[in-house]
């Protein structure tokens, strides 16, 4: 382990250690069994997700979506996209990755002054929405400044020197971009090595130290799982589908879910990684996600 997830370790165990409306049932937390006996890595999506281009042109497009990796507390207002072999929604997530996936596939992968020069209009057509919705500029916004932390360099030369370390990499990414700087947490900027490894242009020796990547939909299967706890108002607010300010609440299910997953992860013998991955693709279920889970606006996830 290193220094950046050293720290979310910590920071994430004290705020657990002093929160007022989430707690860990560590009783259903210690005889909790995986559904299914096993906790995979469940991958990424060949369909949703480009990864049949050219390493670089893969690598772009993996730190480009992950650099507008978030928005959640604005999705349920995103334009959905229908998937035809099922016939149903798909997630904001999924919306966006398939969406931008598919500009790779026809119109190639952006290079970085497109990135610099990105316009709010022309993300938003491609990625099937509203010019005017505010997630729209955001990510216009994001992308420019990857645009510009990219400089005259290609995304594997970022990779290459962060030196085989996906830590050393998340600190880069957070130390130059705004909208990685997630402190406490820094889930974007850990999830873009994991992210590359699994899109097979990357490889990291240090890829298992990475804690979760703690968002809203990870602690809303812990506590559908009954592993979080909500007090008496909070869980109110969530259930009302009310929107979350960021602050003391928010910031207490996401660090509680760190803690509880590196307790789970240490029991189950599994990467805290792996079982983030596990447990969000768990989340993708009609059951889990017909439960209102915790939605605040924030760039950071």
């Amino acid at each position: 382990m290193g220094r950046l997830t050293d720290h979310i370790r910590a920071s994430c165990a004290a705020i657990a250690a002093e929160a007022r409306s989430v707690r860990i049932d560590h009783e259903r937390l210690e005889s909790f069994a995986p559904p299914g006996g096993r906790v995979e890595d469940p991958g990424l999506d060949a369909t949703r997700h480009y990864l049949e281009g050219a390493p670089e042109d893969v690598a772009l497009y993996t730190l480009a979506l992950d650099t507008i990796n978030f928005g959640s507390g604005w999705f349920p207002t995103l334009t959905k996209r229908v998937d035809p072999a099922s016939g149903r929604t798909v997630s904001g997530y999924f919306t966006v990755a398939w969406n931008l996936a598919d500009h790779f596939r026809v119109a190639g992968p952006w290079d970085a002054a497109a990135l610099r020069g990105m316009r709010t209009e022309e993300l938003a057509e491609v990625l099937g929405q509203p010019a005017d919705h505010e997630l729209m500029s955001l990510y216009a916004q994001a992308l420019r400044e990857l645009g510009r932390f990219l400089g005259t360099r290609a995304t594997l030369d970022v990779v290459a020197e962060a030196g085989g370390s996906a830590e050393g990499l998340a600190i880069m990414l957070a130390s130059s971009l705004a909208f990685y700087d997630d402190r406490g947490f820094y889930k974007r900027a850990q999830i873009v090595g994991n992210d590359l490894a699994l899109a097979g242009v990357a490889s990291f020796r240090d890829l298992d130290a990475l804690t979760i990547f703690a968002d809203n939909l990870v602690p809303h299967v812990l506590r559908c799982d009954g592993i979080l706890v909500y007090d008496d108002a909070l869980a109110a607010t969530i259930d009302a589908e009310r929107l979350l300010p960021a602050g003391r609440e928010e910031r207490e299910i996401r660090a509680c879910a760190v803690h509880a997953c590196e307790r789970l992860s240490a029991r189950l013998g599994v990467p805290a990684r792996v079982l983030d991955m596990w447990l969000w693709t768990r989340g993708q279920a009609p059951e889990v996600k017909a439960r209102p889970r915790h939605r605040t606006r924030t760039v950071y996830y």
